[in-house]
């Protein structure tokens, strides 16, 4: 048995945080244990042991904080589960960290204590339907989507005898990740759509696709796709050079770019380049590539209220 230190650990950033949340209701609902095992010796001393839940906790107030925010954002079910129980439980922030009242609302337990409380809620909430079916609905939405993106990709295709297509990956930093808001991300890609009304560089588009996504390791990112009339564009790997560099600039510094294009020889599969509209064969490779961008597996937990995740160009 041995004391756990409180000690906040280094800020994470918005994105981390929203991850840790998720990962620390994942386990809750896939274990018993609680959040510390305390025992108390002689003098009435708590002695804490610390369980697997343990270290996600130890920044609980970042991501109480992060959580605190249900007027601004739209959550995923982890961290509305999460967000709902601080809430439930009255959470109130206390020297050693966050801490809630006993059963009988006549003192405030410790952190170690409260978080204990907190996890045994969250577990509770975690068995109700609503919470359980969200993974389903992600996965029909992301079926939805995929059909509908085969239809426009392949109307793409058709429209003229040959189509460059280039992938871009949109990244941030690492030197800005901790700073980086969700909100930083959307406005970005805001200026990178209506970027393509009046820069040259989207002259003889056709078409565009593009998915915000967010991973453990990359944070808030972005998938983007766009096509162009292969009768007046030649270098799909100048094109996505030029659109990664436009990124730089929108970004400010901030973010960068993954050509794919540059790489396009290391993938039989990428569907990238100057596709012909005769070939089928290709074309079916195409779709089958932008229908990735469909993915259900790195989902934002956390977005701006009725912000998009996802979308394409209109066709004409």
């Amino acid at each position: 048995m041995h004391q756990v230190s409180t000690q906040q650990p280094n800020y994470l950033s918005q994105s981390r945080t929203s991850i840790q949340v998720q990962e620390l209701v994942l386990s809750i609902e896939h274990t018993d244990e609680p959040a510390f095992h305390i025992t108390f010796d002689d003098s009435s001393r708590e002695q804490i042991k610390p369980t697997c839940l343990s270290a996600l906790l130890m920044n609980a107030q970042q991501l109480i904080e992060l959580c605190s925010h249900c007027e601004q954002y739209d959550y995923s079910e982890h961290l509305k589960v999460f967000g709902r129980a601080c809430q439930d439980i009255n959470l109130a922030l206390g020297p050693a960290g966050p801490v809630c009242l006993d059963s009988s609302g006549s003192r405030y337990l410790s952190f170690y204590q409260s978080m204990n409380v907190l996890v045994d809620h969250i577990r509770q909430l975690t068995r109700s339907i609503g919470y359980q079916r969200k993974a389903s609905d992600r996965l029909y939405q992301a079926r939805q989507k995929a059909i509908a993106l085969e239809g426009y990709v392949r109307a793409v295709l058709k429209r003229y005898s040959r189509t460059v297509v280039v992938r871009v990956d949109l990244h941030y930093l690492d030197s800005a990740d901790p700073l980086l808001r969700i909100e930083h991300l959307c406005t970005d890609l805001k200026a990178l759509i209506r970027a393509r009304e009046h820069n040259p560089i989207f002259e003889h588009e056709t078409g565009y696709i593009w998915s915000v996504e967010q991973g453990k390791d990359r944070g808030f990112h972005i998938h983007a796709a766009f096509f162009f009339n292969g009768a007046h564009v030649r270098s799909d790997w100048h094109k996505a050079d030029q659109i990664g560099k436009l990124w730089e600039k929108i970004s400010a510094g901030r973010g960068y770019c993954y050509n794919c294009n540059a790489d396009k020889g290391k993938y039989a599969t990428l569907g990238i380049g100057t596709i012909n509209r005769s070939d089928g064969q290709v074309c079916n490779i195409v779709i089958k590539a932008m229908c990735y961008l469909a993915k259900q597996g790195q989902h934002l937990h956390i977005k701006p209220k009725g912000a998009r995740t996802f979308g394409t160009g209109q066709l004409t």
